[in-house]
C-alpha cells in the first residue's frame, strides 16, 4: 500500500467516478441520505478493528480515535440531514405561484447543481474525519459528487481497509482511492475531476493549488494549509483569572501532541503578566507523545531548535534532548516588538510562543505581522476596550471569546476556513453544513418544459423540497 498507484490507475478510477456521475447527481437527496447513513453504520459496526488499525499507523491512541469514528459517524448522517432538508440546492422559482409569467419576463427557475467527479485529499492528524469518510467525503457524496480519495502515507492500511468497507455500500465508482505523491499531481490534473479538497501542509498545498488552477480547464481547489491561530490576553483578562487563563492555554496546545491545524501558536500577554512560572509547570507535567510519524518529529524538533537560536527569543521550557520517538513540549518567549515573519510561521507540534506587549499599539502592530489563521481568540473582560479592539483586528474565519480555538463543532453556523494563507478559498468551510456548498455551482432554466427540469424545479415538486417562490419559502407547487 505504500506504493504510489500508476498513471493507468488514476486514470480508470477518474473515468470510473465519471461513468458513476449521471446516476449519482439524479439521485434523490433520500437515496443519498440512505448510502451516507448506512456508511456511517458501517463505521460503527467495525469500529473496534478501525481503532486498531489506526492507533498502530499514526500513534494518535484509542481514546482520541474513538472520538474521531464518533465525529465522522455524525458527520456522515449530518450530511444525510442536510440533503433531506433539501434547501441546501436553494431553489428558485422567479414567477408568481399563479398564473403566467408578467408580459416580456421569462420562466426562470435556478437551483444548485453538483459538479462532477472531485478529489479529495486525505490529512494525516485526522484518519478518520478528515480522510476516506471524512468531511470532505460526505459532503461531496451527499452534493452527489464522486470521490476519488488520495490516501495520506500516514496511514494505508486504515484507508484501504476503510474504501474497502464503504464499498459494500456505495455503487461502483462512487468511492475510490489512489496513492502516492505522484498519483495526487496526477489526480489533480485528470480531465474528469471537477474540483479538489485538500488538508494539509502550506507548501503541498500551494503546489496542488497552482496545478488546479493552471490547468487547461482550472477547477476549484479548497485547501486549508495550517495556521497559527494567535490568542489575546488583555490586562483585564490577566488581572482577573490569569493562572487559569495560562493553564488552559497549555492544554489547548498540547492538545492531540500539538498536531492540530486549530492549536494556538502564539499567546499575546501584557508585559509584567507574571506568568513564567505557571506556564513553565504547566508545560512540564504534559506527558512525552509520540508524533504521527517520523517525518513530523523531525519537521518538529528542527522548528524549535531553529526557533531556540532566534535573536530576541528566550526559552521558558526548553526543549529536552529527545532519546526516543516521543518529543516533549516547549515554550519560548519573545516581545511584540521583535515579532516578525521568521516568529510567526506554523510549529506542527507541542510548541508555542509567548508575546509580550507593552501598550495597545504594541499589540495591535504586532497582530498585523501575523499572517490570517484558521481561528483566533481573545480573552477579556465585560466593558473591556482592548478586547474590542482586538476583536475587530484579528484576520481569521472564526473568533473566540474566552475560550481556545482548538476543536471544531460540526453544525450549521460553523465556519472552518479563512484567508490566504489559512486557506485558498477564504468563501468556504471545510466543516460544517455549509462544506456542501463547495462541490456545487448554479444553473437557471429558462422557459423550460416541466418534464425537462430536475424534480425540485417541476411545478408539482415531487420531492417536495423548500423553494423560494418570488422570494417566498415553500414547498407547495408553482
Amino acid at each position: 500500500m505504500r506504493t504510489t498507484s500508476t498513471a493507468e490507475r488514476v486514470s480508470d478510477v477518474t473515468a470510473a467516478a465519471l461513468s458513476a456521475f449521471p446516476s449519482l447527481a439524479a439521485s434523490s437527496p433520500d437515496h443519498r441520505a440512505d448510502l451516507l447513513r448506512r456508511l456511517a453504520q458501517v463505521v460503527e459496526e467495525h469500529r473496534a478493528e478501525l481503532v486498531s488499525v489506526a492507533d498502530g499507523e499514526t500513534h494518535i491512541g484509542a481514546a482520541r480515535l474513538h472520538a474521531e469514528v464518533d465525529r465522522t459517524r455524525f458527520q456522515l448522517a449530518a450530511f444525510a440531514d442536510v440533503i433531506t432538508d433539501g434547501a441546501y440546492l436553494d431553489v428558485v422559482v422567479d414567477r408568481p405561484v399563479d398564473g403566467p409569467p408578467p408580459a416580456g419576463r421569462p420562466d426562470l427557475r435556478r437551483m444548485l447543481t453538483p459538479l462532477g467527479p472531485v478529489a479529495v485529499f486525505a490529512a494525516s492528524n485526522f484518519p478518520f474525519a478528515f480522510s476516506v469518510l471524512g468531511g470532505d467525503t460526505a459532503s461531496a457524496l451527499a452534493a452527489g459528487c464522486p470521490v476519488v480519495v488520495k490516501a495520506h502515507e500516514g496511514h494505508p492500511e486504515l484507508s484501504a481497509l476503510t474504501c474497502a468497507l464503504a464499498a459494500d455500500v456505495l455503487p461502483d465508482g462512487v468511492l475510490s482511492l489512489v496513492t502516492g505523491r505522484d498519483a495526487g499531481r496526477a489526480l489533480v490534473v485528470d480531465p474528469n475531476i471537477t474540483a479538489v479538497g485538500f488538508t494539509g501542509s502550506g507548501a503541498g498545498g500551494r503546489a496542488l493549488f497552482d496545478l488546479a488552477t493552471g490547468r487547461p480547464d482550472p477547477i476549484p481547489f479548497y485547501g486549508e494549509l495550517g495556521s497559527v491561530n494567535p490568542v489575546v490576553v488583555t490586562p483585564a483578562a490577566v488581572a482577573a483569572r490569569g493562572e487559569e487563563v495560562a493553564k488552559a492555554f497549555v492544554a489547548s496546545f498540547t492538545l492531540g501532541s500539538g498536531q492540530l491545524c486549530t492549536k494556538p501558536g502564539l499567546l499575546f500577554l501584557p508585559a509584567g503578566h507574571g506568568l513564567d512560572e505557571v506556564l513553565r509547570r504547566a508545560v512540564t507535567q504534559v506527558a512525552p507523545s509520540q508524533l504521527l510519524g517520523p517525518w513530523i518529529r523531525d519537521g518538529y524538533l528542527a522548528a524549535v531548535r531553529a526557533l531556540a537560536r532566534r535573536r530576541g527569543v528566550r526559552e521558558i521550557v526548553p526543549l529536552p534532548e529527545q532519546t526516543q520517538d516521543a518529543v516533549s513540549p516547549s515554550l519560548f518567549g519573545t516581545s511584540a516588538a521583535t515579532l516578525g515573519e521568521e516568529l510567526v510561521a506554523e510549529c506542527f507540534g507541542p510548541s508555542a510562543l509567548v508575546v509580550e506587549y507593552n501598550s495597545a499599539d504594541d499589540l495591535l502592530a504586532a497582530l498585523a505581522a501575523v499572517p490570517p489563521s484558521l481561528a483566533a481568540a481573545v480573552h477579556g473582560e465585560a466593558g473591556d476596550d482592548l478586547a474590542a479592539t482586538v476583536l475587530g483586528a484579528v484576520r481569521t474565519g472564526r473568533v473566540v471569546w474566552n475560550g481556545w480555538p482548538t476543536g471544531v463543532a460540526v453544525t450549521a453556523a460553523m465556519h472552518h476556513g479563512g484567508p490566504w494563507p489559512a486557506t485558498t478559498a477564504p468563501l468556504h468551510t471545510s466543516v460544517g453544513a455549509s462544506a456542501i456548498d463547495r462541490w456545487l455551482r448554479p444553473v437557471a432554466y429558462q422557459d423550460m418544459p416541466d418534464e425537462l427540469l430536475p424534480p425540485p424545479l417541476r411545478r408539482d415538486n415531487p420531492w417536495h423540497l423548500p423553494r423560494r417562490v418570488d422570494g417566498e419559502w415553500t414547498r407547495r407547487p408553482a
